[in-house]
């Protein structure tokens, strides 16, 4: 964890969300995405965007730190360490891959909101089947979960991600 911490200027918050519960094949599914978290071992072979190293994709930044990717598009989630708060967090965004530039999205103020949105996300999915769904579906299953993260985190609710 400590090279970790030095070579992508891990913060505190993370590092210690790895330390207590290391996410090994971690993987949220809701009828609209599948996020799954690496492992901390896995950290630094993930630091790329369509098979390529993140470092060398024009406009991205490298205070961003990839820390998990969607399973459905393969899109990833990334740290935003350049935006430290008191308490040793950041914001999460993510980013459509294939695209000619990036646009960050924002999915989360801070990386401890980022999780009780995925973990509210997954209650709101449980009423949902396992199913194939439709459009109709979807809609519905946004319009439960957006009151929810809106009491969590009304930025990220703006920002539309998961709406």
């Amino acid at each position: 964890m400590d090279e970790l911490r030095k070579t992508f200027r891990i913060p505190a918050r993370y590092r210690a969300f790895v330390t207590a519960a290391d996410p090994t094949d971690v993987e949220t599914v809701t009828p609209v995405e599948r996020v799954r978290l690496f492992p901390s071992h896995k950290l630094a072979d993930e630091q790329t965007l369509g098979g390529k190293p993140a470092a060398e994709i024009p406009n991205w930044r490298k205070n961003w730190v990839v820390i998990g990717r969607s399973a459905l598009l393969g899109d990833p989630y990334f740290l935003d360490t350049s935006k430290l708060d008191a308490e040793g967090d950041c914001p999460i965004f993510t980013c459509m891959l294939g695209t000619d530039t990036i646009k960050p999205v924002l999915c989360a103020s801070s990386f401890q909101q980022f999780l009780r949105i995925l973990a509210t996300s997954m209650e709101v999915a449980t009423g949902f089947g396992s199913g194939v769904l439709d459009d109709e579906d979807e809609a519905i299953f946004r319009e439960a979960l957006a009151p929810k993260i809106k009491t969590i985190d009304s930025a990220a609710l703006r920002a539309g991600h998961w709406t």
